[in-house]
């Protein structure tokens, strides 16, 4: 069956896209500890034939793609490295394969989707988002969205999923796990705009945002390999579920919920 992670439904709720790490550090800090490696330990892995596709050649949005990113392949490869450096330890862990990945603009509603499974995966990012996104002119702020959201779908596209537990569209567990590692890659990334864009409340199981930021809050807090530490335990822990790949991964004195609660004290949504 076809699986397709959207995107667009979470950007059009928030308005735009957004989020890096909680605990308040400059997006440069934040993005640093993970990148740095990425190049020189990823630079042979196979990340799949790029195959780029402008459907909407005479859009706004394309002219303004293009003039950012001139060379879509390769600057496609690079954010997919950043996304496997923050999944894995390295090209010996057990990887979800890419052998295809086709990219397409298109002038259509909505942000960006992943689609596509074993392999033959397809995203498509909208011309139209891209120029509401140029609204006031600002090339910088095109640039940044468009690698947050590129950012999310390929995590979408490398990440292990859980098992023993249904599906995306069937399992609220299953879903809240891949949304909430996708906006995790993007956080730890330097995707999001910092504490502005952490969503206040909710619980981890909103995914997303929610989830994302938690995730790297405990990366900052219990472990610096959390993430991905927490990716591999959808092949360690079946079924899986939060509180079995956390007791996992962090030990068995934790608690799912617990730390939730420590996270939502800790950055002050609620007091202890």
């Amino acid at each position: 069956m076809k699986k397709q992670y959207i995107m667009a439904a979470m950007c059009l709720c928030m308005g735009i896209s957004a989020c890096t790490s909680k605990t308040a550090k400059p997006e440069t800090e934040a993005e640093t500890p993970v990148v740095a490696n990425a190049d020189s330990i990823w630079k042979d892995y196979f990340v799949g034939n790029i195959l780029f596709e402008d459907k909407a050649p005479q859009s706004e949005g394309s002219r303004i793609y293009r003039s950012l990113i001139p060379d879509a392949e390769a600057y496609i490869s690079k954010q997919a490295r950043t996304v496997l450096n923050t999944l894995y330890f390295s090209p010996e862990d057990s990887i979800t394969p890419v052998y295809n990945l086709h990219y397409r603009l298109e002038d259509i509603d909505g942000i960006s989707a992943k689609g596509g499974e074993k392999g033959e995966i397809s995203i498509f990012y909208s011309t139209r988002h891209i120029e509401k996104s140029f609204v006031d002119k600002d090339t910088a702020k095109v640039d940044f969205e468009t690698r947050g959201v590129l950012l999310h779908e390929l995590t979408h596209a490398y990440q292990l999923e859980p098992q023993g537990i249904g599906s995306y569209g069937t399992n609220k567990v299953f879903w809240a796990f891949i949304e909430g590692m996708a906006d995790a890659v993007r956080v730890a990334n330097g995707g999001f705009h910092g504490e502005a864009d952490r969503p206040k409340g909710g619980n981890y199981m909103n995914g997303y945002r929610h989830a994302g930021y938690f995730f790297v809050w405990l990366r900052d807090n219990k472990d610096p390999d959390f993430l991905r530490k927490f990716n591999r335990s959808a092949l360690e822990i079946v079924p899986w579920s939060f509180d079995g790949a956390i007791k996992h991964v962090l030990g068995e004195q934790y608690n799912m919920d617990e730390l939730w609660n420590e996270y939502q004290v800790a950055v002050g949504d609620i007091k202890g």
